[in-house]
Order: C-alpha cells, then sequence, then structure tokens
C-alpha cells in the first residue's frame, strides 16, 4: 500500500510482513491450545484468534470502515461496483472468485496480476463489460431482453497499490469460484445446471481460461472439462490434472480432468483430455455429505464418456437412485462414484488438495477435505458443529504458509461476540477454527457519495458473503471480495503473529 497514507510504525509493519513465516512458539501455542479445545469438545471447536480479537477498521482508500480485522491490520478497496474501469465502462457486480495469475517485476516495482469472477446471469445489461473475449452474444431462453452478464475482471496491484482493472471475458453466466494455474492464467467457472440453449445455440456450465493479458482471453470454453454446476477448480503442478468440485445439492460430483498435453500453458488444457469422477475404493456410492471428522477413504477413478451430456436420471450400484442430475454426475454415478453435498471452494499446496463441501459434515454446516495427491487418500480435516464454530463456508484458500482461510457464505450470518455478519475463518492444523476479519458494510448514500461511490449501493450488507480470498506469493497480502455491494479489498499486516 502506498506508503504516503500510512505512519512511520505501518510503513515498517508492511517492509516486514514480506517474507514472514509463523514464530515457532505460536505454533506451539496454537496446537496446544487446539488439543486443548478437541478434548474439551471431542470435535472442531471455535478458538481465540492468534491475532486477537477484531474491530472495525477504517479502509485508508474511504475512510469508511468496511472490515472488522485484528490489531495492526490494514487494507485498501477497490474496483468497486460502478467504478470506472480501463475501457471507461463501469464496473459489474458478483465479485465472487479470485486469484493471483502472475507476479512480475516491472523495473524496481513488484506487481501483481488478479483476475476476478463476476457471478451475474442473464441481465438486460448483456454483455455490458465490453471485454475482448466474449462467449455468448445471444439472449436467453428466459427472456428474450436478457443477455449473459458474467465474465472476468483483470486488476492490477503495484507496490500495494491498487493500479487498474480491465474486462476480459464476457458472455458467460454465473462465474462463480475458478482456480489459478501453474502457468499463470486463471480458470474461470460457470455455476449453471441447464441444458438450456441459447439464442446463438450456446449452452453454459463450463469452464474457461482467462489470460493475464485480457486480449489474449478466446472466449472459448474447455468442453472436455464437463458441463455441470462448476464451483471451483484447482491444477496438481506435479501432473497437469486438475480438480473440479460441483455445487448442486445432494449430487454433487468431484471431478479430475486428465488433460493430454501435460506442460500446461495458455489453451493446452482445450486441446484434449478425459474427464473423470471420484469413487472410493471398493465401496460404490459413498456419500461424504455426513462424514464425521477424521473419515479416511482411498479415491479410485472413473471415466465420464460424454463430459457434455445433457442432465439425466441415474441409479447407482447401491440402487440409490439421482434425479435431473448433470450428465457428467450421471455417468460417474452409475459407475459407482461418490457424491458430496455441495462441493465449494478447492486450492492445491503442497502436494495436497483441500477441498470445502459448504453444507457437509454431522449439522451440514461445512467440512473440509484433505487429499493426498501421492497416495489418493481423502481425509476429513474439519466439520462445523454449529454456525458459531463455521458458518457453511465456500471459497477456501492456502497461504504461502500453509495455513487454510476460508470465506463463510450463510443464508443467515453468524452472530458472535464480535456482533452479525459473515466471516473469514482461519482454520489451524488441529482443524479448530478462529475468526480474522468479519463483513462491516453498514453505508448510507450520503456515505458513499462522499467516497465518490455510488448511492444505490446503501443499505446494510454485514449478510452478504465474503468471496476470491487469495494470497500474492509471498505472503505478504491476502487479496477478497465482498460480492454485494461488490468491492474488493487488499489486507495487511503481522501475518506472523499467527499462521496464515
Amino acid at each position: 500500500m502506498n506508503n504516503n497514507d500510512l505512519s512511520p510504525s505501518r510503513r515498517n509493519l508492511l517492509k516486514g510482513v514480506a517474507g514472514a513465516s509463523a514464530l515457532p512458539f505460536v505454533g506451539a501455542f496454537m496446537a496446544l491450545q487446539s488439543q486443548q479445545s478437541r478434548a474439551a469438545n471431542g470435535s472442531t471447536a471455535l478458538i481465540d484468534s492468534p491475532y486477537g480479537p477484531i474491530r472495525p477498521t477504517a479502509d485508508l482508500t474511504t475512510g469508511l470502515p468496511l472490515l472488522q480485522l485484528p490489531p495492526g491490520f490494514i487494507y485498501k478497496s477497490f474496483g468497486w461496483r460502478g467504478d470506472t474501469m480501463a475501457n471507461g465502462m463501469p464496473c459489474p457486480g458478483g465479485h465472487d472468485g479470485m486469484g493471483v495469475v502472475v507476479s512480475r517485476k516491472v523495473g524496481r516495482s513488484t506487481e501483481l496480476v488478479l483476475v476476478r469472477n463476476h457471478e451475474i446471469g442473464a441481465t438486460s445489461a448483456g454483455n455490458f463489460i465490453n471485454a475482448p473475449g466474449v462467449y455468448d452474444n445471444g439472449t436467453s431462453t428466459t427472456s428474450t431482453s436478457n443477455k449473459f452478464g458474467g465474465g472476468t475482471t483483470n486488476l492490477v496491484f503495484r507496490d500495494g497499490n491498487w493500479v487498474s482493472m480491465t474486462p476480459s471475458l464476457g458472455g458467460t453466466a454465473t462465474n462463480c469460484a475458478g482456480g489459478i494455474t501453474p502457468w499463470g492464467t486463471w480458470l474461470t467457472c460457470e455455476e449453471v445446471g441447464s441444458d438450456a440453449v441459447s439464442a446463438s445455440g450456446r449452452k453454459h456450465g463450463y469452464v474457461f481460461e482467462v489470460s493475464a493479458d485480457p486480449a489474449r482471453t478466446t472466449g472459448l470454453p474447455i468442453i472436455g472439462m464437463g458441463r455441470f454446476a462448476h464451483e471451483a477448480a484447482a491444477v496438481d503442478p506435479a501432473t497437469g490434472n486438475v480438480y473440479e468440485t460441483e455445487d448442486s445439492s445432494g449430487k454433487s460430483g468431484f471431478y479430475r480432468y486428465v488433460p493430454d498435453v501435460k506442460n500446461g500453458a495458455l489453451g493446452s488444457l482445450a486441446m484434449g483430455g478425459v474427464l473423470q469422477m471420484a469413487k472410493v475404493k471398493g465401496m460404490p456410492n459413498v456419500n461424504l455429505g455426513t462424514a464425521p471428522l477424521n473419515a479416511r477413504y482411498e479415491l479410485e477413478w472413473v471415466p465420464v464418456a460424454d463430459p457434455d451430456a445433457n442432465r439425466g436420471n441415474a441409479v447407482g450400484q447401491t440402487g440409490v437412485a439421482i434425479t435431473n442430475a448433470a450428465g457428467p454426475f450421471v455417468q460417474g454415478w452409475q459407475l459407482g462414484a461418490l457424491r458430496m453435498n455441495r462441493g465449494e471452494g478447492i486450492w492445491y499446496a503442497q502436494g495436497k488438495m483441500y477441498v470445502m463441501d459448504t453444507s457437509g459434515g454431522a449439522v451440514s454446516r461445512g467440512a473440509i477435505w484433505e487429499l493426498d495427491l501421492a497416495t489418493q487418500v481423502l481425509t476429513c480435516i474439519y466439520s462445523s458443529p454449529s454456525p458459531l464454530v463455521g458458518n457453511m463456508g465456500d471459497n477456501l484458500t492456502v497461504s504461502p504458509r500453509n495455513a487454510i482461510l476460508v470465506c463463510e457464505d450463510a443464508s443467515t450470518a453468524a452472530t458472535d461476540p464480535f456482533g452479525f455478519g459473515q466471516r473469514l475463518m482461519g482454520i489451524t492444523d488441529q482443524g479448530d477454527a478462529y475468526i480474522f476479519a468479519k463483513n462491516n458494510i453498514v453505508l448510507s448514500a450520503t456515505q458513499l457519495q462522499a467516497a465518490g461511490k455510488q448511492a444505490g449501493l446503501a443499505g446494510d450488507h454485514r449478510a452478504n458473503e465474503f468471496a476470491g480470498a487469495c494470497f500474492d506469493p509471498t505472503g505478504r497480502y491476502l487479496f477478497v471480495n465482498i460480492q454485494t455491494p461488490g468491492v474488493t479489498f487488499a489486507i495487511a499486516g503481522p501475518w506472523a503473529k499467527g499462521p496464515l
């Protein structure tokens, strides 16, 4: 962040953040506290944050208290809905999944490029972001006046300052989450579970690849990765395989795309591959939705012959019937594949995939699965026992220090000692949770106008979800969105006080 905006002490703080790692005594303290809480509760527990209690904190850009954060943390907002983009168009809303795709040197500066999803369906505005890559300019089947307003924007962040915002992909629908690739692109996923065909003959529910250079984004779907209600994707850099989640209540598959071209590059995934669906070895049609903490399964993978198949019904090998499911799910279920309740965020870190089932666990408030890629063993490492401990996590990320951070997205936000609102929750090595941040957006039209924002964004937005959490490669900055009213944050602070 701009040093001109900070006191000397805060400037020194930021200088010390880059490359910092968790202190040994912090790790020992967290492990001890977590073990004590596990012993007392027998399950995942809410513990005090190692970063300290959160409190309303003013945004360095607008001066408004948009977030509750621990002491010492600072942030800058950017890319609000309605802000003017580089092409002169207003920024769309629906801020969702996001990732840092490039970190590069520009002279003596460090520049980051992020790609941000916009979870927008059919709208009268159509492709109002005027992106260079456009998939579908046709009208939807539900309304002849509505076109597809989803897509992505590319954000540039240099030496702690937001620099620019440029549209990159348009004409897509409900771009929920996605994932970064090792070759510096973003996989954006349409969360569409429908066989509807637009007036231009296009279907939706695909994965698209977005370049760090908006002009190189083609707007062409990667059909081989499947057509279903995608949530997120993550690449195993050792094999090039892409793991994918599905958000379809009670009929969510867990998928793997094995590309023909292993040494990935922009466009390589579209050159062909095989879609597979996870199955528990020796156990057909396992339902992971109610699996307890520490449940372990060894996976194998069954083929999905037609990744673009229409929806249908299926009877599994155990006789369990599933109706109106995505075509790929139907094929996998018939071969004994497993299901989750609602597959959401997925993130690769140090040889493992971390997967969020947003309504999984014993009380349907969220579970996190760890897949060891070398052994293909899947373990439940977190299961929320109540909304206070964890309230339907959605997107998740893993910091460069190998700690998990979860974005909550519950239909009813939690009320905890810090008040009402959606939260960012840290997860310890022992599987317990702590409150890192809280949505604090309650704004009047007068406040917004004074800050140069649209008055129409006024209201109490504390119940709206966090999304798109991701760190830069050094772990100095955390980037995250609040979907409505639509705003992106860069957060910095004393990360070494805890595991993040």
